[in-house]
């Protein structure tokens, strides 16, 4: 009888550790290792109570039915979500005596199940929400006042205009300062709401876009950084005359984009500013005085050092061209049929037009040396027919005629003249980077 009674009391003891639940640690997340019940005895009944309460303390599990014979488990019915399944099957198999697994849960298609947790967690949300409002407006105005004051402090017109070389570097720097307070509102706000780490998602988010938006728009970045090269460190100033990837012209303006020329026939020339930036530019005007060239050509019978003194004394003459530096003339080399000589002068070409003062010293040059019997040959053809000998040589113009050649002075109307209609183009719009301040290269 006492035997009985310990066998009964051992069972009820064992039966009764098997269906408690073991203490649970105290720690967030799902336990790791075994489930285990305490018993060395383990029934299915015991098994399959164990993984009932298990499933009855979490959410999601509420229509899966759980059968155990022989420790294979066979778990039924309908769950949320596919995630939650797969969780299922790693949860139960974690408990001691369970052989296998038979998982035929599917999720559930019930619209108000599916809807409910979703409900519940947007109700939960619209009561943090109320109850953070009252900090939430506070980080709201905390954020805001840092922004305007940034704004205040960009439309300040003194300290950014006397830093900067020119109005466009000047507006650059109103820019940033606008973007650096606009952070550090959005930091300051987040920091009182104790959400920080939603700022490197943001800026994570943020330069994402802005390198596709870099790609997408390379050209127009390249031209906006060569027009803040180019207007730091000016190579021209309005209205000089340059000469940028063989366009020859006076300078209108330079914006944010392009470079704007008028040409000599009076014609706009657009260029892009990552072009000029990068470009060999020629800048005509840099200098008050300026060397214009011409070449002749001479009969090769003739005195080359007679025909370069009669060249130098024509230069010499014409008022319009500088005594120093003074005139030059060479040899620039041998032909079929003539001996090219050239000659040079300077001019102050604010006050000589180039064009203009070439001519008159093409035609001086030529008066001269056909006055002194130098001979200017040009493309001749000879015929010979029954022993009879015809050539077409150029008739040389009169001694006399040619040295009553007067040289006159000429002006520069017409550079003056483009220089106006710059001017005129340049009042259009105020959209220019170009200053007579700036530093030049």
């Amino acid at each position: 009888m006492r035997a009985a009674l310990i066998a009964i009391a051992l069972v009820a003891a064992l039966a009764w550790a098997a269906v408690v639940p073991a203490p649970v640690a105290a720690q967030t997340g799902q336990p790791t290792g075994e489930i285990s019940v305490e018993s060395d005895a383990m029934t299915d009944a015991a098994i399959a109570n164990r993984i009932r309460e298990i499933l009855g303390q979490l959410d999601g599990y509420e229509g899966v039915a759980v059968s155990v014979a022989d420790g294979i488990v066979t778990l039924r019915g309908t769950a949320i979500d596919a995630a939650r399944i797969a969780e299922l099957t790693e949860l139960v198999g974690r408990v001691r005596g369970v052989v296998a697994i038979e998982n035929e849960v599917h999720e559930t298609t019930d619209l108000a199940e599916r809807l409910s947790p979703a409900v519940e967690r947007i109700r939960s949300r619209a009561v943090q929400l109320v109850a953070y409002s009252p900090l939430l407006l506070v980080a709201i105005a905390a954020g805001a006042v840092v922004f305007l004051a940034g704004l205040g402090l960009a439309r300040l017109k003194q300290p950014w205009d006397r830093i900067a070389p020119n109005a466009f570097i000047a507006d650059i720097y109103r820019q940033i300062i606008r973007l650096v307070f606009a952070v550090a509102g959005v930091v300051l706000a987040l920091d009182l709401l104790n959400a920080t780490a939603l700022l490197g998602t943001f800026l994570g988010a943020a330069g994402i876009v802005g390198l596709a938006i870099g790609f997408a728009v390379r050209d127009t970045v390249e031209n906006f950084i060569a027009s803040v090269m180019l207007s730091v460190r000016q190579p021209f100033r309005p209205k000089d005359l340059v000469e940028i990837e063989g366009d020859t012209g006076h300078v209108i303006r330079l914006t944010s984009r392009a470079t704007i020329l008028l040409s000599l026939d009076g014609n706009h020339i657009r260029i892009p500013n990552s072009t000029v930036f990068k470009s060999r530019i020629v800048n005509f005007s840099r200098n008050d005085t300026r060397r214009f060239d011409f070449e002749l050509g001479i009969a090769p019978e003739a005195d080359i050092a007679e025909a370069q003194s009669v060249i130098r004394d024509a230069l010499a003459e014409l008022p319009f061209v500088l005594d120093d530096p003074a005139p030059s003339v060479w040899v620039n080399g041998v032909g079929e049929a003539t001996i090219s000589v050239s000659g040079a002068g300077w001019i102050m070409q604010h006050q000589t037009d180039i064009s203009m003062a070439k001519g008159e010293a093409i035609r001086i040059a030529k008066a001269r040396l056909e006055a002194a019997g130098i001979a200017l040959p040009g493309p001749s053809l000879r015929i010979l027919s029954d022993g009879a000998r015809q050539a077409g040589p150029r008739v040389a113009a009169p001694a006399a005629a040619a040295a009553a050649a007067v040289a006159v002075d000429v002006d520069a109307r017409d550079t003056q003249a483009l220089e106006r209609l710059v001017e005129a183009e340049r009042e259009v719009t105020g959209d220019d980077l170009l200053a007579r301040e700036a530093p030049q290269e």
